[in-house]
Formats: structure tokens, C-alpha cells, sequence
């Protein structure tokens, strides 16, 4: 699939300031559990951002506790996230990249009984995310827009 932002490997390994961000964003891996910097991390307000590509991704409003180890929301900023059928590791899952660079962002969940109102738990790798107080887009603090 074709995105937005194209860039070669060797772009976004010099974008990229980990080889872990490369590993999970470009070749879709997954960071160990409870490691991620964002998985307590519960602010009332802000936007996580691909760590890519800065595009917005998720407000703190979206965000809910899943105990899962790695950040859980339940619905994404519209637009900013695209569904892939995920068939490796033996089993059919949903995975979730960013819609402007294609990134690996993880996976999404349904029917779990999750008390959120979409009854989804997107779960995502910290490091395949920023965190930003402030609105990217609009340079000011975030209201609810969930």
C-alpha cells in the first residue's frame, strides 16, 4: 500500500533515532511488554504522535487503562490510522499503521468487552509514538475530542 509520505530505508533509518523505533515501525515488530514509556502514562491532555512522521494519532482522552502492557485507546483521531489484515504468527489479527507514513503502530482488538465506546482496545508500541501536551497541528493545549 502506498502512503503519503514515502521515504527508503536508509531515510527513515536517519529519521529514526533508535534501531528499535526502525525494527517496530518499518518492519513491524513489537516492543517487549510494560517496557514502553506511555503504558502508565495517563495525562488528561495532549496528542501522541507517530514518531515517524509527527502525524496525530491519538488524543490523552482516547487513551484508558487495558492492562495489556503496552498504551490502549479505544478509537484514534479520524483519518490518522488504517486497518491491515495480519495473518503471521499463525493467527488472523488486525494490525495499525500510521495512514500518513505507513508506520507500525500495532494492533487493534474487538469485542473484548472493554467499557470505552467503541468496545476496541488499539494496542500500541510507545516507541512508535511521541507525546506532545499541545495540539501538533494547532500549537495549543488539547481539549476532550474524543
Amino acid at each position: 500500500m502506498s502512503y503519503p509520505l514515502q521515504k527508503t530505508d536508509d531515510e527513515w533509518r536517519a529519521v529514526l533515532s533508535k534501531a528499535e523505533q526502525f525494527r517496530v515501525l518499518r518492519q513491524q515488530g513489537t516492543e517487549a511488554p510494560y517496557a514502553g514509556e506511555f503504558d502508565k502514562h495517563m495525562p488528561d491532555t495532549g496528542v501522541y504522535t507517530c514518531a515517524a512522521c509527527n502525524a496525530p494519532l491519538y488524543t490523552a482522552k482516547q487513551k484508558f487503562k487495558s492492562g495489556c502492557g503496552w498504551p490502549a485507546y479505544f478509537d484514534n483521531i479520524p483519518g490518522a490510522v488504517t486497518r491491515h489484515t495480519d495473518s503471521t504468527l499463525g493467527m488472523q489479527r488486525t494490525e495499525i499503521v500510521c495512514s500518513n507514513c505507513g508506520g507500525h503502530l500495532g494492533h487493534v482488538f474487538k469485542g473484548e468487552g472493554y467499557d470505552t465506546p467503541t468496545d476496541e482496545r488499539h494496542c500500541v508500541n510507545s516507541i512508535s509514538m511521541k507525546f506532545s501536551p499541545e495540539d501538533p497541528v494547532v500549537g495549543k493545549k488539547t481539549e476532550s475530542k474524543a
